[in-house]
């Protein structure tokens, strides 16, 4: 299952899911003589028992039959985190980083049974600049879901729908792009079906190879907006058809009517303020990995609703969007960031930090820009903020967000106190803070200062979220004394912080580090150390089982 709905109607689509061959390989490109393996797609390569820990490069096939010679176009929604396609022998696509989507468009392919390889690489080198030892785990393997479509010369390659309030009435920004794999230029038009109301979108010449670009203005003037009380949605269809009257292709999709301001130093869903209280969440299961099925996801969402919580942090990167589909009808706001977490500035000099980490954000903007729940979009969690070389990608990477999506505030989560350099740049100052486990800080006194940080170095007047705090709990470790590390000690940080921060009217949002345990890197140094190669500060365990911190939670997010 790709979405939570189909995404055509016309355009031929078939999901990969299943058993692949798989085999591992000594690097990318080699002929392997056989697959002595059978797994799943999507999945992760260390739910094997052969390869609970592996590290390098795997190579998994598939068939893929045509009826008739057809233009294929491959969709991959991720991939852990060097993929190079193949189809029939020939590479066709490479692509960086595990939590973005991409393409393979491949023309005029003969009817038959063709091969289909992909070769998957997880392991830590110089040429990955995101994918590094860190404080979550990287997974191997195809670890979301895969689709072959039929497509026809012309097909619509994105459809970026923008809804906008004037007065009392709503209107909706349409921006969808066509490509022409064709050998002739086309005359093509794009109707746009939303809300009853069946649009002329506007006309293009498309020359061959080229992709153009068609925007339109509608007015919808009955529909209901979307709130976290009431996530109405609406069914978007955008039909692509030729000159001579074909309708060649299309995309669906679905969207909702609402609006995010960031006014008198708070945020504003629909005009009306809102204080965001969530948890960071990562993409990990002891029994899936990184490539959860959609059952976990709804029960992640299950006990997420159940706290109380109205917002996610998708922590540290873009998501799959199958669990963004389900924040969309359950009115869970989030907040997404590109993938990028802890890194020094000697890490953002490798040379193929600038390009990954933009490709990131672009793809995540791009793929992801019609999920009315995405109410921030957020960069580089931690990294050097705090040096002139690293506010150069901040402003570039905030910049690229602002130039493909006005319309919603962006932020990154600093931990660098008073050295901050980039709060200039953002909508919404966001810190990073562990009163209670990391310093033996007051959690108000610290969010008190934390604020005039902000005001004095370029964030006066902007909204204010504390995007981490928390501490260690480790799952069954019961004690009296409230000993670092026991579920008591847990909830009592927990206790202390929330109170603090609900009781401040300049606090927009909070978000909890976190959710549910998780795997991380195993190597030196405290990060890489931890026991179990677990980050233990979940309020569930691995498993989602709750600990003392749960009710702690619950308490104060459904109380209020």
């Amino acid at each position: 299952m790709i979405r939570l709905f189909s995404t055509h109607q016309i355009r031929k689509s078939t999901e990969l899911e299943g058993l692949w061959d798989f085999t591992p390989a000594a690097y990318m490109g080699e002929k392997v003589g056989a697959y002595r393996y059978r797994l799943p797609v999507p999945g992760c390569w260390e739910m094997h028992p052969e390869f609970g820990n592996y590290r390098g490069i795997g190579v998994y096939r598939q068939k893929v039959t045509l009826h008739q010679r057809s233009n294929l176009r491959l969709e991959f929604k991720g991939v852990s985190h060097t993929a190079h396609v193949y189809f029939d022998g020939v590479m066709k696509a490479c692509h960086y980083n595990a939590y973005t989507a991409f393409e393979c468009v491949i023309p005029q392919v003969e009817a038959g049974t063709h091969d289909l390889v992909v070769y998957v690489d997880n392991s830590f080198h110089e040429d990955s600049a995101l994918h590094v030892p860190n404080d979550y785990y990287t997974y191997g393997g195809i670890i979301r879901p895969v689709a072959v479509e039929e497509i026809s010369d012309l097909y619509i390659q994105n459809v970026m729908f923008t809804p906008v309030r004037q007065g009392l009435g709503w209107h909706g920004s349409w921006k969808v792009v066509v490509r022409n794999m064709g050998q002739a230029e086309r005359m093509v038009s794009i109707r746009g079906i939303l809300a009853g109301i069946d649009a002329e979108l506007g006309r293009s010449l498309v020359k061959s190879g080229e992709t153009v670009e068609i925007s339109s203005w509608v007015a919808y003037p009955d529909v209901k907006e979307w709130s976290l009380e009431n996530p109405n949605l609406y069914a978007l269809t955008a039909i692509l058809t030729t000159e001579e009257g074909y309708d060649c292709d299309d995309w669906l999709d679905r969207v909702g009517f609402r609006t995010i301001t960031t006014d008198n130093g708070k945020i504003q869903l629909n005009g009306k303020d809102v204080v965001l209280q969530g948890v960071n969440r990562h993409e990990d299961h002891p029994m899936a990995g990184s490539a959860l099925p959609l059952h976990l996801m709804v029960r992640d969402l299950e006990l997420i609703t159940d706290l109380g919580c109205n917002a996610v942090r998708t922590s540290h990167y873009p998501y799959d969007e199958r669990f963004l589909d389900l924040c969309d009808e359950r009115g869970i706001a989030v907040w997404e960031e590109n993938h990028a977490r802890g890194l020094s500035l000697e890490q953002m000099l490798n040379p193929n930090f600038g390009w990954q980490s933009e490709q990131v954000t672009r793809e995540m903007v791009q793929q992801h820009y019609n999920h009315p729940s995405i109410l921030i979009w957020a960069i580089l969690n931690e990294c050097a903020s705090h040096t002139e070389e690293g506010r150069a990608h901040y402003e570039k990477q905030l910049t690229i967000i602002g130039e493909l999506d006005p319309s919603r505030p962006r932020s990154f989560a600093s931990h660098h106190r008073d050295q901050e350099k980039c709060f200039d740049l953002a909508e919404i100052v966001s810190f990073n803070l562990y009163p209670g486990w990391y310093t033996n800080e007051n959690p108000g006194e610290l969010a008190d200062q934390a604020r005039l940080w902000a005001d004095a170095l370029g964030g006066k007047g902007k909204p204010m979220i504390i995007s981490e705090f928390g501490g260690d709990g480790f799952y069954g470790f019961r004690s009296p004394n409230r000993e670092k590390g026991s579920e008591e000690r847990q909830a009592d940080i927990i206790d202390s912080n929330l109170r603090a921060y609900l009781e401040r009217d300049y606090i927009s949002g909070i978000f909890i580090w976190q959710f549910s345990d998780c795997r991380v890197t195993e190597g030196l140094g405290w990060l890489l150390a931890r026991s179990c190669t677990r980050n233990s500060k979940g309020i569930v365990d691995e498993y989602r089982r709750p600990k003392l911190a749960y009710e702690t939670v619950k308490r104060y997010f459904r109380g209020r």
